[in-house]
């Protein structure tokens, strides 16, 4: 059984405040999400300026250098298994799947 919530002073809280405290919290999380939705939509914009002007120029639609440099860079900054997960996703999204 976990221990009751409790204010930053160290005293429990009323079931009221644990309710308000867990619902200002899920505003601020759905806040963040409709942020990084938004984040998401431009990288996946951004993403087909890219593929499209190297089609265009006789390139490659995929950049798998440029690509592993996406995974590293979440997988030092999130952790490597979520990290890494994460940036694979964005990637699938951002450029479909290879």
């Amino acid at each position: 059984m976990s221990a009751p919530a409790t204010a930053s002073a160290g005293t429990p809280l009323s079931t009221t405040q644990v309710s308000e405290v867990i619902s200002g919290a899920r505003d601020r999380i759905d806040d963040l999400d409709a942020r990084i939705i938004a984040l998401v939509r431009e990288r996946m914009s951004v993403s087909a300026e890219i593929q499209n002007a190297r089609i265009a120029s006789g390139g490659r639609r995929v950049n798998l250098t440029r690509e592993m440099e996406v995974l590293r860079t979440y997988g030092d900054a999130l952790g490597r298994s979520g990290g890494t997960q994460l940036a694979m996703t964005l990637l699938e999204l951002s450029r479909g799947r290879i």
